[in-house]
């Protein structure tokens, strides 16, 4: 079986950054799909559970909310490994097209304060494994160390 393109990255070097993951055409319209990995492989802890499923969601809703990018969103959701997650939009772009909304979406995780949306029994299949003051933490660190400032090394996965 062929080795698919995600697993071709050398993980041991890759830092936090957003990162073009793939391409894929479907019909004459490109989906971009984009690593937003926020710690470093087998270097640092994983996030837990509780915490990607409040990024997930807070994400999500900021994402599919937004004025400009909004109906561009085709996903939003966390990588298996817990390292970080994958945003899927229409179009044929580039880390450096979505930085400002990407930047814009941890601002927002950052800061939020209330009801985590769609966290209620009738609205998610595991409502309680939600963790709203890790995932702000971990919001404000990818921003500080990561996505503020963030220079080419970060939006280009490694050789």
């Amino acid at each position: 079986m062929e080795k698919i393109a995600s697993f071709t990255i050398n993980h041991l070097v890759l830092e936090p950054g957003i990162y073009v993951s793939r391409k894929d055409k479907i019909g004459a319209e490109t989906v971009t799909t984009f690593d937003l990995r926020m710690t470093a492989p087998n270097r640092e802890p994983v996030m837990n559970t509780a915490e990607v499923h409040t990024i997930e969601h807070l994400g999500a809703t900021f994402l599919r909310n937004d004025k400009e990018w909004g109906d561009r969103i085709v996903y939003f959701g966390p990588m298996g490994c817990r390292t970080g997650f994958y945003l899927i939009l229409a179009g044929d772009l580039t880390s450096r097209d979505i930085v400002d909304l990407v930047t814009r979406m941890y601002e927002f995780i950052e800061g939020f304060e209330g009801e985590i949306p769609g966290a209620k029994p009738d609205e998610c299949g595991n409502y309680l494994d939600q963790n709203l003051g890790m995932a702000k933490y971990l919001a404000k660190r990818y921003l500080d160390k990561t996505l503020r400032g963030i220079d080419d090394k970060h939006l280009v996965y490694p050789q």
